[in-house]
Parts: C-alpha cells; structure tokens; sequence
C-alpha cells in the first residue's frame, strides 16, 4: 500500500477532525499537544500525519508534501486554492470571515477618493473584498491581536474571523460586513488523487460518510 500523508494543525482543527478519522479507522498514535513530533504515527502503518500550522496546510498539500488535508475556508481564500481539489465542507469549526471597525463607524462613510487603512492577516481576501466594493485600500499585514489596531490608529477597520463576537466587543468594536462563513474543508493534492486513486477514494468516502 502507498503512503498517504495527511496535514493538520493543532487546535480545534485537529480535536474536531479525529471522529472524522475515527470513522475510516485512523487513530494517532501520538497527542500533538504532548508530542514534539511534527509526523505522528497512526493505527494504520501507511498513513501518517504532519502537524503544521494551519496557514501551511493548504501550501503542503498544493506541492505534494501532503496527499490530503484539513484547512479553513478563510485560510483557503487566501491562499486562491492552487492546485488542489476540495471535495467535502467537513462542517467543522465554524465561524465567520468580517469586517470590523469602531462601535461608532458606519459602512457608507466612505468619501470618494478617501483611502481606509485595513488591518489584518487575509490580505489577498482584504484587496479582493475592498476592490470589489471600488474603495480604495491600503491593506497591513499583522499577525495576531487585530482589534487592537483600530484602538491605537493603526487602520480604520479590519478583516478577522468572527466567532461569538465577543472579542470585538471587549475592545470596542463591532462586526461589520460579511465576506465569507467559513468552515473547515477536505482539500486534496490533484496529483495524489491520481497515482493514489483507491486508497484516497476510499479515504474521502469515510471521511464523507462521516460528516
């Protein structure tokens, strides 16, 4: 049987996923919270997976490095989804990808010609969205805490994923704009699925019987 590589992140992804894989009978040998290994050994000699961040998952499984994945729809939508197929929404980690600016901010502001400041780390998603609506945009790329950057001046508005909203709230801001709901999906290497049809068939079909 061929190796099959599966990429996952840490978190709410991964503890989310493991009933999925469960079902096509693949239980990690190894917890990736105690374990400092990055490839863990499964129940099943020929499947292994790689915990990376969840922002890598889509790049490991476009280049081959991994035959399948799990990865957000936010993250997918940054990436642009390049060279994978992407055959189940596993209707997990839900949440919401937004706008959001101060409690007092209103969505029409926008003077002609005014340039905004968006804050966030989706900025392909952020220069699409914004180019879309004709506003012009100077897009910042950060890495964590968003909401801070409306507070200290930073941008005017940014682009997050929403969950309860809570954290918006506890720093005086509001979500705005809708861009996308986001779940997290199956994506596959378009490679993979070709050389390694049965065995990845047959994945994707427990996986799906699953959700």
């Amino acid at each position: 049987m061929q190796t099959i590589t599966i990429a996952l992140s840490k978190g709410r992804i991964f503890k989310e996923t493991l009933p999925l894989l469960a079902h096509a009978d693949i239980i990690p040998l190894d917890d990736p919270e105690s374990s400092r290994k990055l490839i863990l050994d499964t129940n099943q000699e020929h499947i292994k997976l790689v915990i990376i961040r969840a922002t890598d998952v889509p790049t490991y499984v476009q280049y081959g490095a991994a035959d399948i994945g799990v990865a957000g729809k936010d993250v997918l939508l940054e990436h642009g989804g390049q060279g994978l197929y992407e055959p189940i929404d596993l209707g997990i980690a839900k949440c919401k990808l937004m706008t959001a600016g101060p409690m007092d901010a209103e969505i029409n502001y926008f003077e002609q010609g005014k340039k905004i400041r968006v804050a966030t780390k989706f900025v392909n998603v952020a220069k699409r969205f914004y180019a879309e609506k004709g506003v012009q945009a100077e897009v910042i790329k950060l890495y964590g805490s968003m909401e801070l950057a409306p507070i200290v001046n930073l941008a005017d508005r940014i682009v997050d994923v929403v969950d309860t909203g809570n954290t918006l709230k506890a720093n005086g801001l509001k979500p705005m704009e809708h861009i996308a709901d986001i779940s997290s999906r199956l994506v596959v290497n378009k490679a993979s699925m070709k050389m390694k049809h049965d065995e990845m068939h047959h994945l994707i079909k427990k996986i799906s019987e699953a959700v």
